[in-house]
């Protein structure tokens, strides 16, 4: 993995620190913030996922997408029929044509009415009844055209589209499949993808939103590394004793959603004091240092970073310690 710039600068800085007094042997101990990490594994996780549902009851009589499909919103992605609603509708038809028939009729008898009441030859009961009658067939023909609409809408909802754009999961189900209503067609990841990451319970404190990750190669292989993401989520509730946390990266898109990537955390700071190693001793699992008057002193070495060893107890800042090359001569 690529040194980040935060690594690129503490090595310039104990370079800078440590040139004029190595050149005299000597060097005088300065301590240095380190920032801790944790090397963990991340997957490449959906931000949302949607599912597409069936909105009737019948037969996937069209599935037009895979495994993998890249779909847009709205895109239809299967299409479910239910035979019932086609007989439903040539009734209704049927329906209608007869009605249609009994209005013209009742029009017919209504302008009849109209002309005998003029000559005072039916009484305005027989109209009255006449006009009574138009309005009802009127009223019977627009509720079973209404009924039609409403049975021709149910047909359309046969058609699945997809609820956001994205990529298709998991196809749940195959042509000649009978559904039911609000059964899943299909899984889709929405297209906003982020690094998931499972953090142990003791660094919960250490992470916030907004840090600095760095995120290795893709996969398990190697690889160029991806580059540095910022943590956009840390969720509020443990998981198995984990801290759960949103990453979010460019490029992730290109990934398999699943997929993992070696990732570092930072996971708090320290103060240590980075010695060259020529500068320790180890006698009986004991480290040495010694200093410029002659004393040795014990010291608790740390993680060896970038060719220095972190001394975590044993000096103080401001001691002038010697190479042990030199103390011998």
């Amino acid at each position: 993995m690529r040194p980040s710039p935060m690594r690129a600068a503490w090595m310039l800085a104990l370079l800078l620190l440590a040139l004029p007094a190595r050149a005299a042997g000597v060097l005088e101990v300065r301590p240095v913030e380190v920032h801790d990490r944790k090397a963990v594994f991340a997957t490449v996780e959906s931000l949302d996922r949607a599912l597409a549902r069936s909105r009737i009851a019948g037969t996937v009589v069209e599935l037009s997408v895979d495994e993998g499909d890249r779909v847009e919103r709205g895109q239809v992605l299967a299409r479910v029929e239910d035979p019932k609603i086609a007989l439903q509708i040539r009734a209704l038809d049927a329906r209608i044509g007869a009605l249609e028939a009994q209005l013209e009729l009742a029009r017919i008898d209504l302008g009849r009415a109209r002309e005998l009441i003029r000559r005072n030859a039916i009484p305005q009961a027989r109209l009255d009844e006449a006009e009574a009658q138009f309005r009802t067939v009127s009223a019977n023909l627009a509720a079973t055209r209404a009924e039609r609409e409403v049975v021709q809408e149910q047909l359309a909802e046969g058609a699945v589209p997809a609820p956001d754009s994205g990529r298709v999961l998991k196809v749940r189900v195959t042509e000649g499949s009978y559904v039911m209503p609000g059964e899943v067609i299909a899984d889709l990841a929405v297209e906003r993808y982020v690094l998931r990451a499972r953090l142990p319970e003791r660094h919960a404190r250490f992470v916030r939103e907004g840090d600095r990750v760095w995120i290795g190669p893709r996969g398990l292989g190697p690889g160029d590394p991806v580059g540095e993401g910022r943590i956009v989520k840390v969720y509020p509730e443990l998981e198995a004793g984990r801290v759960v946390v949103d990453i979010l990266a460019e490029k992730l898109g290109e990934y398999f959603v699943g997929e993992r990537a070696r990732i570092e955390v930072e996971t708090g700071s320290r103060t240590v004091f980075p010695v060259p190693p020529e500068y320790i001793r180890t006698r009986f699992g004991v480290d040495f240092v010694k200093l410029e008057s002659g004393r040795e002193v014990v010291v608790q070495r740390g993680i060896t970073r970038e060719g220095r060893v972190e001394i975590l107890a044993g000096l103080r800042e401001g001691d002038r310690i010697v190479p042990w090359e030199e103390a011998g001569r």
